[in-house]
């Protein structure tokens, strides 16, 4: 076990799965103390009971405010105080240009944006407690870039790059540091979580699934494969260490090059 996040508690939202799980186990194996958050108890359990005593589970729901405090309360109350906050939970949206909706732009907003507001929000007082801490925000490479998500998606990732900037301006004088991530083509079950939400897949069928995905991905990138959630928890790690301590406002893109091609390759 490593030592980089030695005596760090961090708050991961939308931990049971995808990038937010290889955080957590990342973050657990440098020796932070993690509060998981998800809206299914049994995976987020799982995660919990898998990563040993160094992992928490919260049953918490990020398009609700009074949810994401509880989950940053539970850590502090629990585990003494706030270190890292990592804005990670997500999932597509839909909403065509022509067509789009009141209720599809909300849904976005609040899932995608208003999450990281409030994360932010409720973590700083306890940050600043601790004399700093590190915010690190989930966002896309479909904030910079066309064609990589639906616009609602893109527009409001776009938000959480800018925010991101906005927010670090403000609370580094706190020695609170903000940044963001922008994946690229990372394999995660993000890709099929629309068509059955309700129904969890069987370790076989999803690493079939996630198969199908990396094959797809990898013809996207210059480098010969797709990204991994392991891929972007290795930068998030970065962003909370001590190694990332100067690091403030930035948006670091982990997408393989995938944001320097102008054409598709053949």
């Amino acid at each position: 076990m490593g030592e980089r996040l030695k005596d760090k508690v961090a708050v991961i939202t939308g931990g049971t799965s995808g990038i937010g799980e290889a955080t957590a186990e990342l973050f657990v194996e440098e020796s932070a103390t993690v509060v998981l958050t998800g809206r299914s108890v049994e995976r987020g359990e799982a995660v919990a009971e898998r990563l040993g005593d160094r992992a928490t589970f919260v049953n918490a729901d990020v398009m609700f405010e009074h949810d994401i405090k509880r989950a940053i309360d539970t850590a502090v109350a629990t585990f003494g105080g706030l270190d890292i906050l990592f804005n990670n939970a997500g999932g597509p949206t839909e909403g065509p240009l022509t067509s789009v909706t009141e209720e599809a732009i909300q849904y976005a907003m609040r899932l995608l944006f208003a999450s990281v507001v409030l994360g932010i929000k409720h973590a700083v007082p306890h940050m600043e407690r601790r004399g700093g801490g590190s915010i690190i925000n989930n966002s896309s490479i479909a904030a910079i870039r066309d064609h990589q998500g639906d616009l609602l998606y893109s527009a409001a990732k776009a938000a959480v790059t800018h925010y991101s900037r906005l927010a670090g301006t403000r609370l580094g004088p706190k020695g609170i540091r903000v940044n963001c991530i922008s994946p690229g083509a990372v394999a995660t079950p993000i890709f099929w979580r629309h068509v059955s939400p309700e129904q969890p897949l069987s370790p076989e069928e999803t690493e079939k699934r996630l198969q199908q995905v990396r094959d797809r991905l990898s013809r996207h990138v210059p480098l010969p494969r797709a990204g991994s959630a392991m891929d972007v928890a290795m930068g998030a790690l970065y962003l909370a260490s001590e190694e990332g301590r100067y690091v403030n406002c930035h948006d670091l893109v982990i997408d393989g090059g995938r944001t320097s091609m102008f054409h598709e390759p053949s």
